[in-house]
């Protein structure tokens, strides 16, 4: 198992943990793939009741990590980014999040698939899909309309528009604000209130709540794939792709170095 993905086990409840802080928790192909595998696990076995997403440090995620990316573009169903979001549009049981700072590109859209969410009041969630030539992706042009409203789903989708935690949760894309101290806390008491419950009605619930949507987000989340890998070939995608990382990386550093320290508000990181 990659340590930067880190699985804590404490009962019926584990914490899967974006373990990358050095980078922003940036997401890359490995790391999807350990995802995965821990969703796997967890969804085999009949004593784990709830699972929760977070990050390390004081970051959620700065979404996909663009060097590893462009190195192995996700342009089919066997790509790791398709098999996580995949697996979290198909994980039967409860799943949280605790989002402590910025989440970015993907650490908003997996949102979208948390049955439950909070987040530390500097939390910040932006979508910089288009500045970047690219498309969106985890059925997020299908169900952000439905979360937040078409008009608000334009300004975050289109134009890149970044909000913090208390317009977010206004909005309903989560559950609350939570003090950073008692962020984690807080998060994992819902998550062990939920394991307490008889588990076949609540998945059998929680199926049903997203029955009416599933057909719409399974050709939402096809479509944006293909999009996105056209995209990513695209001449103003690589030009895009060329400005970030000139403008992202100080002299000194090559452009291989995918997470720049400036402050979440200042400069997107990536989808």
């Amino acid at each position: 198992m990659s340590t930067d993905i880190l699985i804590e086990r404490t009962g019926p409840v584990w914490t899967l943990t974006f373990n990358r802080p050095e980078k922003r928790n940036a997401l890359t192909h490995a790391m999807y793939t350990a995802l995965v595998d821990a969703l796997d696990a967890a969804r085999a076995d009949p004593q784990v009741r709830a699972v929760i997403l977070t990050g390390a440090g004081a970051c959620f995620t700065a979404g996909n990590d663009l060097q590893d990316f462009l190195r192995t573009p996700p342009t089919g169903p066997d790509s790791p980014v398709v098999r996580f979001l995949r697996a979290i549009i198909d994980f039967p049981k409860p799943l949280l999040a605790a989002v402590p700072g910025v989440a970015v590109g993907i650490g908003t859209t997996l949102l979208l698939h948390c049955d439950l969410a909070w987040a530390a009041p500097a939390a910040r969630f932006e979508l910089p899909f288009v500045r970047l030539a690219l498309v969106p992706e985890g059925a997020a042009t299908h169900l952000l309309p439905l979360a937040v409203g078409a008009k608000q789903a334009s300004a975050m989708l289109l134009a890149g528009e970044a909000l913090d935690a208390n317009t977010v949760a206004r909005l309903g894309l989560i559950n609350g604000v939570v003090d950073a101290d008692a962020l984690q806390a807080h998060v994992r008491a819902q998550a062990e209130r939920l394991a307490e419950l008889p588990p076949q009605a609540l998945q059998q619930t929680k199926a049903l709540l997203r029955a009416p949507q599933r057909a719409a987000t399974l050709a939402a989340l096809t479509a944006e794939i293909q999009a996105f890998g056209r995209q990513l070939q695209s001449p103003e995608s690589r030009a895009a792709m060329q400005a970030f990382f000139s403008r992202s990386a100080p002299s000194r550093t090559p452009p291989s170095e995918t997470a720049p320290s400036t402050p979440p508000r200042q400069e997107p990181d990536r989808p």
